[in-house]
């Protein structure tokens, strides 16, 4: 979990504190409240999620506070529930769940809709004849309507009429307007019926008009609900993930304490098929681990003394003991939770649209709400103040926006969550948008494109066999610190050779080593270095310069002057390169590896892997200025990296991308963090941004269709059109009465499922697969 406070993320000097909002239904909704928070001294930034609920804000400590901020928001008619990390995590993830509140929208919603039908049967008689008489009488459908208006309906005057107050308004205020007006028109001609006869008014009430609107718009907020949680749950499942208890070792004995409990240095004990409780090293015993969680690598990996282990991973086979090192909201899962809620939380550029839209869509709508009024009053076919009513009503019903304040952050928290799923970590939701625009790929060689360890790739024997010239040479550099050494040793032991220790051992400063095995002198280096040793080539230059052409470090070795063989030795190619850059190449996307290694070396590797440019002998100073160099040459860069060398090209780049395998500097500087070293991932990266933001499209398309097509229908557009075809076809009589004016109650069936529908699309994503 996080803490209530925190520093991380924001600027030195400046705290964060997440609150958790209730009230909001709809994008003005979001304007609202970050107008409100802005609006307090001493604070930086606000980001309100509509999706999560929540406000990020970042502030200067002193110049502002937590009471100011539940006041600001208060006073903008709305509530500060929490502030996230108070609670536990158990009533994050039932929060996170919104179990609460589809329990009462449930409850609501079977109360309005029970009695909505009631009210319908009640009100008419044509229809159903058979309905008891008292249940025809107007003064007991409006004793049935009013605790669905009042009680059912209550959450919507709450909101919508606070907005009001404070001189706002939003899509409860819409709802509860149009509501209202249905039912207190039907209260009047109850109460005086003979006044509306005299204007030719037949005295028919609405209250199952109102009532039904309310159990409608209850539906669609109890589907939507449902579906918005559905979207929270990759945070969820991470937060699920933790162990409760851990077993530490206290006063000699070991004993299970509550996680919150466990220190930096404690020992920790860990059982087959126990969670490993926080990340440490392990000190004693061995064992196999599923890390698919974190990484998404369904393969185990194998752990021994000095292996590093993380929080809420699984333990398979054996027992072994660590030590704690990083606990609570330090574990490398509570850092991917607090990544992923960050991202959660942001905004994509794509939402300043939206935004926009917002802060002027509520007033826009009453106005022209107002003017169908005015308008059918005087011109409209008569009983015309009841159809400039009916019309009122159903133009402030059907245009609730609520679906444009889901369009984006429901794509975007089911993406980010995708993404953790999959070892993906994307910090913000512009970096997810920025990530499609990408035309270009920069990637760095060692330990991005290749292992990054020197591996033995060609064993060329003289006048020995390979298992000799391995055992001799693998014994000869088994004192040797340097990274080919190590190279020659882990070959030879690979094969199952045994080697001896050598004596002697003297480097020789770029040149290679000379030792003594088994009593023989046994030299490997370069040409020069075997020639002082008066050791002849015999015709092996020729082959050494052709391996030294793919790239290869090429070392010859001899034993009692006598010339052994050869080893070429490079950092070879991770196995997915060749597919990752082709499929890269076949998105439209340029490929630059970019690289210190001499240009021979680079060049080889390039032509290998089918790479579009070669960067080589760049000084680590250097790679900023190349990311730079392209983007001003006018493409979207991203950089892949793993190395502290890479933080400042990273940082630079539209869309950093860091391999998680590599340094903590280089995953700071980054947009997107992939938790393993697999290439595949950057694929993975991509392909979900483009998903999302393709999601994020369809969503406004829907959203802005939807209110452009039908605010006009509401308002009555089609009573002319209809009037000159001579009336309303039968088969349309149930949406738009006998002259064309749309029926409320369909207004807001067609309101509920517009923000379902939105919500639905978005939980597409969760089908979404990683490259494999």
């Amino acid at each position: 979990m996080t803490s209530a406070v925190s520093h991380g993320g924001a600027t030195p000097g400046v705290e964060r504190v997440t609150l958790n909002i209730d009230g909001m239904t709809c994008a003005s909704c979001v304007l609202h409240v970050e107008h409100a928070l802005r609006g307090v001294a001493g604070v930086e930034q606000v980001r309100v999620n509509l999706a999560t609920e929540k406000a990020t804000v970042e502030y200067v400590p002193g110049a502002a506070s937590l009471d100011r901020f539940r006041s600001a928001v208060a006073e903008a008619g709305y509530t500060v529930e929490g502030v996230g990390g108070e609670g536990t995590g158990e009533e994050e993830v039932e929060r996170l769940s919104r179990t609460k509140e589809i329990r009462g929208l449930r409850n609501r919603l079977a109360f309005s809709l029970a009695l909505g039908a009631v009210i319908f049967v009640g009100s008419f008689k044509e229809l159903f004849p058979w309905a008891p008489g008292p249940l025809q009488n107007s003064y007991v459908l409006w004793a049935l309507a009013t605790p669905v208006q009042f009680w059912a309906g209550w959450q919507f005057y709450k909101s919508g009429v606070g907005a009001v107050w404070h001189r706002t308004a939003n899509m409860h205020t819409l709802i509860a307007l149009g509501t209202s007006t249905a039912y207190f028109f039907s209260v009047g001609v109850t109460l005086l019926p003979g006044a509306f006869a005299a204007r030719g008014i037949e005295p028919q009430v609405y209250f199952d008009t109102s009532s039904i609107i309310i159990g409608l718009i209850l539906l669609g907020r109890y589907l939507e609900a449902r579906a918005k949680g559905e979207t929270s749950d990759a945070i969820r499942r991470l937060m699920g993930l933790q162990a409760k208890t851990a077993r530490v070792l206290r006063d000699g004995a070991w004993r299970d304490v509550p996680l919150g409990d466990v220190s930096p240095g404690d020992a920790v004990l860990v059982r087959p098929g126990e969670k490993v409780a926080v990340d440490g090293v392990v000190v004693e015993g061995a064992s196999s681990i599923d890390e698919s969680m974190l990484t998404g690598e369904s393969l185990p990996v194998e752990k021994a003394v000095g292996s590093q282990v993380f929080a809420a991973t699984l333990n398979q086979t054996g027992g072994f003991t660590f030590r704690a090192t990083k606990v609570g909201g330090d574990t490398v899962l509570a850092q991917i939770i607090r990544l992923v809620e960050e991202a959660q939380g942001s905004k994509a550029p794509i939402q300043r649209l939206v935004d926009v839209v917002a802060s002027y869509f509520v007033p826009a709508v009453i106005a022209v709400a107002c003017f169908s009024f005015v308008l059918w009053s005087v011109i409209g076919p008569e009983p015309a103040l009841v159809y400039s009513l009916l019309t009122f009503v159903a133009v402030v019903i059907i245009a609730c926006p609520c679906a444009l304040g889901l369009a984006t952050p429901t794509a975007i928290m089911v993406g980010t969550g995708k993404g953790a799923e999959f070892g993906v970590l994307i910090r913000s939701a512009e970096a997810l948008e920025l990530a499609h625009k990408t035309t270009a790929v920069v990637l760095d060689k060692t330990g991005t494109l290749t292992r990054g360890v020197p591996r033995v790739t060609d064993v060329v024997a003289a006048t020995e066999t390979e298992e000799e010239l391995l055992r001799l040479a693998g014994s000869a550099e088994r004192g040797s610190e340097h990274a080919l050494g190590g190279a020659i040793v882990a070959a030879a032991l690979e094969r199952g050779i045994v080697l001896e220790n050598p004596r002697a051992f003297n480097a020789v400063a770029g040149m290679g080593m000379v030792a003594e095995v088994e009593g023989r002198t046994v030299v490997i280096g370069d040409e020069a270095l075997l020639e002082s040793h008066g050791v002849g080539l015999d015709g092996t230059v020729e082959r050494g310069a052709e391996l030294s052409a793919q790239g290869k470090t090429v070392m010859f070795a001899a034993a009692g002057g006598r010339l052994l063989g050869m080893l070429a030795v490079a950092d070879t190619l991770k196995p997915e390169a060749k597919g990752v850059i082709a499929q890269l190449r076949g998105m439209g996307i340029e490929t630059i590896m970019l690289t210190g290694d001499n240009r021979r070396t680079a060049e080889a590797v390039g032509r290998d892997l089918g790479i579009d440019r070669v960067l080589a002998e760049v000084l680590p100073q250097e790679k900023e200025a190349m990311v730079r160099a392209l983007q001003e040459s006018g493409k979207v860069v991203a950089m892949v990296g793993d190395g502290i060398n890479d933080a400042p090209a990273l940082a630079r780049a539209d869309i950093g991308i860091a391999m998680g395998t590599g340094a903590d500097a280089a995953m700071e500087a980054a947009q997107v963090t992939l938790m393993r070293g697999d290439l595949r991932s950057v694929l993975t990266a991509f392909r979900l941004s483009r998903a999302t933001i393709g999601t994020i499209r369809q969503n406004l398309f829907w959203a802005f269709g939807y209110n452009t097509a039908l605010i006009p229908v509401a308002a009555g557009a089609l009573y002319p059109l209809f009037a000159a075809l001579g009336g309303v076809p039968g088969w349309l009589q149930p949406f738009f009465g006998e002259l064309g004016f749309l029926n409320p109650v369909l207004a807001a069936l067609a309101m509920a499922f517009s923000s379902v529908s939105v919500v639905g699309n978005s939980l597409r994503l969760r089908g979404f697969r990683a490259v494999q």
